[in-house]
């Protein structure tokens, strides 16, 4: 079964990103993004395409405009994380077969984001909004809607975050920070994923 978690690598470069890619991948996140501003992102996006395409879904975070989507498209990725909901760039991202995952708090930017056609909802910073501000967002949100927390999760929090009805979470400075290696990454991932299925509701966090 997949995880319901994104490998956030913001900061990473090209000569890195597949080393750190496949560490990723060994625990068991199957889905990674590139923030558009890292050094060379559409690079390092296409070279994890292509060494972990068949074995994961990458993609770009920090996406802002349509142009960019269809950067990223021709980089090879399939999967379009945004800081904000801009429907245009949801309709885009959609119209070239790519997941789109806006960045939403209130509840008119996640049903402008499900209008547009998100594949899912990132909450970020999910830190401010909270479990209360999270909870109150789920209870009117479509069923089946998927909901991830994004900004401040981790080991720590991941069981409160679960129990509180948060469907996955977008990992970033817990998993990968620049100047890591490939080692380090990949044992913050273990370690991260132990967290998150440990947290499941009914089980002992």
């Amino acid at each position: 079964m997949t995880l319901p978690l994104i490998g956030i690598l913001r900061g990473i470069t090209p000569s890195e990103a597949v080393a750190v890619g496949e560490a990723v991948l060994a625990a068991g996140i199957t889905t990674l993004e590139v923030p558009l501003n890292s050094p060379e992102p559409l690079t390092s996006i296409r070279r994890l395409a292509e060494a972990l395409g068949e074995r994961a879904r990458i993609g770009a975070g920090t996406v802002l405009t349509q142009a960019q989507v269809r950067d990223v498209h021709a980089a090879g990725g399939g999967l379009v994380v945004s800081p904000n909901c801009r429907p245009a760039v949801i309709e885009e991202t959609r119209r070239l077969g790519m997941a789109s995952w806006p960045g939403v708090v209130t509840p008119s930017e996640a049903f402008d984001a499900l209008d547009a056609g998100a594949s899912g909802l990132k909450l970020f910073p999910a830190v401010q909004v909270g479990l209360e501000g999270m909870q109150a967002l789920r209870a009117v949100l479509p069923a089946g809607t998927r909901l991830y927390a994004v900004g401040g999760i981790g080991v720590d929090n991941f069981a409160a975050w679960r129990t509180a009805g948060v469907d996955g979470a977008g990992l970033g400075s817990a998993l990968y920070q620049p100047g890591q290696s490939a080692v380090q990454v990949g044992e913050q991932a273990q370690a991260l994923v132990a967290a998150w299925n440990a947290a499941a509701v009914g089980g002992n966090p």
